[in-house]
């Protein structure tokens, strides 16, 4: 481990990699006022969470290979700026098109948090404690994208949608201002080096272990995402929830999340890390099952819509709890291999599974059509994807935090 003096605040390490989980949820309780106020499809507003999660892809591929050079502190202030000057079109957007493209913004601005916020930790910490600090990590995260629903709902029944947006552009001022003062660089600057962004490509895609955790980690995320995205109109259009009670829903889901952080953490005392992500396996499959099942027999029994919306977010607490085991564990162990040049290669590692809960939201908008049926049975095609997943490319490998 590198002196105490490089090693960086917890808190500013969960405020930089919150700021990008809160903003991708913080405004979703006002999807289906989104699409009214802009005169457009369900479809369309739901593929702004699409146009951001792409955005983050892109920009976590530029970040990572840029703070190899330059460090991790001058490419977190500057991407802080451009997440503030998406926010500030996000706020003056009139059109469906305006807003895409400033999410996209935001988002190549906020993918900081994603990238650098895993390079700090990976710069300060190794063996053990990396996967400590990742479960850590993991239950405080929980809090921003579970929180932001809470937020948005409370500003968007009270105050508009649109001052969402201001809320976002105060939280990046006081982070850009903590992260001036507080953060210290935490790459060494011997170890800054140009380094091969191809070569590091071409590595990972001979790497079995990495690609069948980043896969893991895409999909697990493409669930949560895609609950964000398709859950507003779940619970608010068809259950009749309102958007604030929506968003308070999350206080519930952000406790398992943090449960799931906990005993990820506790866990790791007895068993293996691999042991820990395939019991979360199983639970996210037994969830997202069961979710399925009381959905498809509601043709046949009337079920009411209290009835309906405590399930719904019950089992997707079940959900959330086996995706925290999952995520923390594999995002730990994934780079280990390639400390040397970490900040390309989670860019690169990034990239490739940002890209994959892009593409996984994409396929929830694609599959909206107005029912219930829609979310749960993506759900459970997700659960039993990444099981197999874990059978044929991560089950037969041995691997340690280093």
């Amino acid at each position: 481990m590198q002196s105490m003096q490089k090693t960086p605040p917890i808190w500013i390490m969960v405020l930089v990699a919150g700021l990008s989980q809160m903003s991708e949820t913080v405004y979703t309780p006002s999807l289906p006022e989104i699409a009214r106020a802009l005169h457009t499809a369900a479809s369309m507003v739901e593929y702004t969470l699409t146009i951001y999660l792409f955005g983050m892809a892109i920009g976590v591929l530029f970040w990572g290979k840029l703070s190899d050079s330059l460090g991790r502190k001058p490419c977190i202030i500057a991407g802080l700026l451009i997440f503030i000057i998406g926010c500030i079109g996000c706020y003056f957007s009139t059109t469906i098109t305006m807003l895409m493209i400033s999410r996209f913004v935001q988002a190549f601005g906020g993918s900081i948090g994603s990238v650098l916020g895993q390079a700090l930790c990976r710069d300060a910490f190794c063996g053990p404690d990396l996967s400590k600090i990742y479960a850590t990590m993991g239950s405080a995260l929980a809090v921003f994208p579970a929180v932001g629903p809470i937020i948005g709902g409370y500003i968007a029944d009270n105050f508009g949608w649109i001052n969402i947006f201001l809320f976002l552009i105060a939280f990046a001022l006081f982070v850009c201002v903590s992260v001036v003062f507080w953060l210290p660089e935490t790459h060494d600057v011997t170890r800054r080096k140009k380094v091969s962004a191809i070569s590091i490509a071409q590595k990972l895609m001979l790497d079995k272990k990495v690609i069948g955790l980043g896969l893991l980690v895409a999909a697990s995320n493409g669930i949560l995402f895609s609950y964000f995205a398709e859950g507003s109109f779940f619970l608010i259009d068809l259950l009749g929830l309102s958007a604030s009670k929506y968003g308070m829903s999350f206080i519930f889901i952000a406790s398992a999340t943090m449960l799931g952080g906990i005993v990820s953490k506790k866990l790791h005392a007895y068993v293996s890390s691999m042991t820990i992500m395939n019991f979360g396996l199983s639970v996210v499959l037994c969830s997202t099952a069961l979710f399925s099942s009381i959905i498809l027999i509601t043709p046949f029994f009337t079920l009411s819509p209290l009835t309906l919306v405590l399930t719904t977010i019950i089992l997707h607490m079940m959900t959330v709890f086996g995706i925290c085991m999952i995520t923390s564990n594999a995002l730990a162990a994934a780079l280990v291999d390639y400390r040397d040049c970490i900040g390309t290669a989670s860019s690169l590692f990034g990239c490739f599974y940002m890209t994959g809960i892009s593409l996984s939201t994409f396929g929830m908008g694609l599959l909206h059509n107005g029912t219930l049926f829609p979310m749960p049975l993506y759900f459970l095609t997700i659960a039993i994807f990444m099981k197999i997943i874990y059978f044929a490319m991560i089950k037969e490998k041995t691997f340690s935090v280093k």
